[in-house]
């Protein structure tokens, strides 16, 4: 276990180009799941928990790390599963989702592999809308599903999408016509989140479900456009974390395009740290803004939308 551990500490402090780190590890069953060693602060043997009460069905109790009280959320029974029974054999995955740090009780964790974004794939379309997962991908010939963790805690805590009225302004829509705002994010549950908190703006929008879906509707658009892109989408707000096409990617390749440079892109990940801002240079991105808060993804929206073609 200390080499996972090890692995863990010295990976976050990495950043690819269109590849990840998935963090390995089982629920209930011989199912295997990931997560991305950039959420990850800690893994670590499940210590004795406090049980509060009246707390969630779905939080296994709270545990004291390193002087902060961390809720434990049992991520087999919050996906529909059976409840994990804490042993001397489960773990607690301490990981960081929209500025808040959350612990995950798993059965148990295996290891750290690296990936491109382009070997992992959105969930089957029969999955529906219920499904818990955001991504799968293949590993050592089985299927290794990537977790809608946005969608569980929204479940456990609603975020509000709710915008302050000083900051509410449907001139902002009038004023681009039948311009778009793209949205690409391959949560449902963040898509909508970020588009309920522009619809108090007026603004036309359109989804993408991952960055390749964005770019192929982007260019799309683009050849439909007499000098660029910007004559029919305004903005585009991007997740970093989606499959087949990372968010840096995307931006690189539109920041690459002649024809598309000049439309201004906010990065909106959940992701959270130090690189994040030396990315965002990189590739050329002009904003980044942590989910989730409406107020300061519609303020970043606006101040966007004012720049010339």
């Amino acid at each position: 276990m200390a080499g996972i551990l090890d692995s863990v500490n010295q990976r976050t402090q990495l950043v690819g180009e269109n590849r990840l780190e998935l963090l390995l590890f089982k629920l209930i069953g011989r199912q295997r799941f990931g997560i991305n060693v950039f959420k990850v602060r800690e893994v670590m043997p499940c210590p004795k928990l406090t049980i509060l009460p009246k707390q969630d069905s779905y939080i296994k109790g709270v545990a004291h790390i390193r002087g902060q009280t961390i809720s434990v959320i049992d991520l087999s029974k919050s996906t529909g599963g059976p409840a994990i029974e804490q042993t001397a054999e489960t773990f607690i995955i301490i990981a960081e989702y929209n500025r808040s740090v959350q612990g995950f009780l798993v059965a148990g964790v295996e290891r750290i592999v690296t990936l491109s974004w382009a070997d992992v794939m959105p969930p089957p379309e029969g999955a529906g809308k219920s499904s818990y997962l955001t991504a799968v991908t293949e590993i050592d010939g089985q299927m290794v599903s990537i977790l809608d963790v946005e969608k569980i805690l929204n479940e456990i805590s609603p975020v509000s999408t709710d915008v302050s009225e000083d900051i509410i302004d449907p001139n902002v829509g009038a004023s681009l016509g039948d311009k778009l705002v793209m949205i690409a994010d391959d949560s449902t549950v963040a898509r909508n989140q970020v588009r309920r908190a522009l619809e108090p703006l007026g603004i036309n929008m359109v989804l993408a479900k991952n960055g390749r879906d964005a770019l192929d509707q982007l260019k799309a658009i683009e050849a439909t456009c007499e000098h660029s892109i910007t004559e029919k989408v305004a903005l585009m707000i991007s997740d970093i974390e989606m499959p087949e096409m990372d968010g840096y990617t995307l931006t690189a390749e539109v920041k690459g395009n002649e024809r598309m440079a000049k439309m201004p892109i906010i990065l909106h990940t959940s992701l959270s740290g130090v690189f994040n801002n030396a990315m965002v240079e990189k590739v050329g991105a002009e904003d980044f803004i942590p989910k989730f808060h409406p107020d300061e993804l519609a303020t970043a929206v606006k101040k966007w939308l004012k720049l010339d073609d």
